[in-house]
């Protein structure tokens, strides 16, 4: 090999530049999931949200607006801020629960490479156990 091939393939070109963003939305969906992976958080959602999933559930969409519902956060540049609506289970301590839930959602979004400045938790519910009583 020549020095002029070997030039040219140690060369390596400079990356562009650029910004990236990350939307509120997929923050959401991250923190959802880490939720929802906490012993003691039946669901996620106010009434009303629970309420028009509970009907989305009867017609076969099930799956909508899931990913999301009881949350919704905000980022601005690399910081997040994070607010959940929970419903927990009847004989979970509050304090045990909301404390693994911020734990577990920081490490989720800081696992994608941005800062969560606040986890704002608002414990809408506490579900009682059993099967939920079929809707007439």
């Amino acid at each position: 090999m020549s020095d002029e091939s070997t030039r040219e393939l140690a060369t390596v070109p400079a990356v562009a530049g650029g910004a990236t963003q990350v939307s509120d939305e997929v923050i959401e969906k991250i923190a959802v999931a880490a939720a929802r992976a906490v012993p003691g958080v039946a669901e996620l959602g106010g009434d009303v949200a629970r309420f028009f999933n509970s009907v989305l559930d009867r017609v076969g969409l099930d799956q909508l607006g899931d990913a999301r519902r009881g949350c919704s956060a905000h980022v601005t540049g690399d910081a997040a801020v994070v607010n959940l609506v929970l419903v927990i289970e009847a004989g979970y301590p509050v304090p045990e629960v909301t404390g693994q839930v911020r734990a577990q959602v920081c490490a989720a979004v800081e696992a994608y490479g941005l800062r969560v400045d606040e986890v704002n938790i608002r414990v809408d519910d506490v579900a009682m156990g059993g099967p939920a009583a079929p809707a007439v």
